[in-house]
């Protein structure tokens, strides 16, 4: 299992968790965080940094962020809208930079404002 950031973080992208993470597992999309399956340790490094409490591990998903696990994994394996082939498992996200580009699911959501 690895660790997954929830709706929470739509809109809100505070981005501690990226300073804490040892691997540089955390992406940036256009409007949400999301962590690579295949590159996290399960540290649990970021959890406590989030402040909205948006990141958990998989199994302890509440059923309003399950849809966010499959949808984790689709940020990395599909093809996102704007963008040629998947992501995949680049090996750090400080390697590709923000992605500019979010799931299906993420970008159909409202917008949130402050």
């Amino acid at each position: 299992m690895t660790y997954v950031i929830g709706e929470a973080c739509v809109d809100v992208m505070d981005r501690s968790c990226i300073d804490v993470c040892p691997v540089d597992c955390i992406y940036t999309g256009e409007r949400k965080l999301y962590i690579n399956p295949a590159e996290c340790i399960e540290c649990g490094a970021c959890e406590p940094e989030c402040p909205v409490d948006s990141i958990v591990l998989e199994q302890q998903a509440s059923d309003a962020d399950a849809g966010h696990i499959a949808d984790n994994a689709s940020f990395f394996y599909d093809t996102l809208p704007g963008r040629d082939a998947p992501l995949g498992d680049p090996g750090g996200a400080s390697a590709v930079g923000p992605i500019g580009a979010d799931t299906p699911l993420v970008a159909a959501l409202p917008l949130r404002t402050s």
